[in-house]
């Protein structure tokens, strides 16, 4: 009977481990790092998954905005946080997986557990004082080697991106001029200071409806809809059908030397949360981003799609530092 009953005494004591070593709850505020300026398409995902996430995780969450070395600086402090749960980087995958690459940080996609909330595309747009406003004009002034300025949030984001990408199938130069966010870049190229700006949707949606930006062609192969614009935007291949570009999906991640535990119990709060979130699906619907939240082997599947495109494009324009195939990065 003794010996029953101290067996039973140390399944309940196993038991009780087991499920503190799964469930993980928060003691107190979380913090989540933009790695950009305030307004731009990171911020604006992560501070609606941040007020989604809040109930299920009993906690604040924190949004603090830290710009600088196109998105690096902000990642580094999450790197040298202590790996307990309540420091979360954020960003675009894209970024993150090229960082390596191009010199940045030395941290990979597979050095982190991603939780991915929204795919965000590219949109090539032009001011109002512009010459060039249709696709056709601009792709001619091109042609003709007219050095037009561009403005983006910076090397390696989005609109870097986009423009490395189009360099790979049309023969142009460019002045680039970088900002803290995309927001800001799409606000300079309003203003006049820049000729185009490529970057994402989400940033450039209000200055697309209230007139300021003239859209061009999307960077991709469907055309692409914006709630309160008339005319769907037409996607690049319609005048390049060799293009070939991804869906870069953003969102947050920690790093995995937190313990697997707590990077668990975040991805089920993650899809108890943000994968019926309508106020998220509402956001993607009016700003042209695609709603698709995934975590952990999934969402690296996702994001690695992507960084190969980005990674070997770098690579064949002379940009990297890193060659992708030493970091394992696969050519597409």
């Amino acid at each position: 009977m003794k010996r029953l009953s101290l067996f039973i005494a140390v399944l309940l004591v196993l038991g009780a481990f087991t499920v503190s070593a799964q469930d993980w709850k928060p003691a107190k505020p979380i913090q989540i790092v933009v790695p950009w300026g305030a307004g731009g398409s990171t911020d604006q995902i992560i501070r609606l998954v941040a007020g989604e996430l809040e109930g299920e995780l009993g906690q604040k969450i924190v949004v603090v905005n830290q710009p600088g070395a196109s998105g690096s600086v902000g990642t580094n402090t999450v790197m040298q946080a202590a790996a307990d749960g309540y420091t979360w980087a954020s960003g675009a995958a894209g970024d993150l997986g090229c960082y390596k690459v191009l010199g940045f940080l030395d941290t990979q996609l597979s050095d982190w557990t991603l939780y991915l909330a929204a795919a965000n595309i590219s949109v090539i747009s032009v001011n109002n004082y512009t010459p060039y406003q249709t696709m056709d004009q601009l792709l001619a002034a091109w042609k003709a080697g007219k050095k037009l300025t561009i403005a983006t949030a910076g090397q390696a984001s989005a609109g870097h991106i986009a423009m490395e990408t189009l360099k790979k199938y049309v023969k142009f130069d460019y002045t680039h001029l970088t900002y803290n966010s995309g927001k800001e870049a799409a606000i300079s190229c309003v203003a006049g200071e820049t000729d185009l700006v490529p970057q994402l949707a989400t940033e450039q949606v209000d200055l697309i409806k209230g007139g300021k930006l003239k859209p061009l062609a999307v960077l991709g192969d469907t055309p692409l809809t914006l709630a309160g614009v008339a005319t769907p935007i037409p996607p690049v291949t319609k005048w390049l059908p060799q293009v070939k570009a991804g869906s870069n999906w953003f969102g947050f991640w920690l790093p995995n030397t937190v313990p697997q535990n707590i990077r668990d119990s975040i991805g089920r709060a993650f899809d108890k949360t943000i994968k019926s979130s309508k106020l998220m699906q509402d956001y993607c619907a009016a700003n042209g981003a695609i709603f698709g939240p995934s975590w952990g082997a999934e969402a690296q599947k996702r994001a690695m799609a992507y960084v190969s495109q980005v990674a070997w494009t770098y690579w064949d324009a002379g940009k990297a530092k890193v060659s992708p195939a030493t970091l394992g990065i696969p050519k597409p």
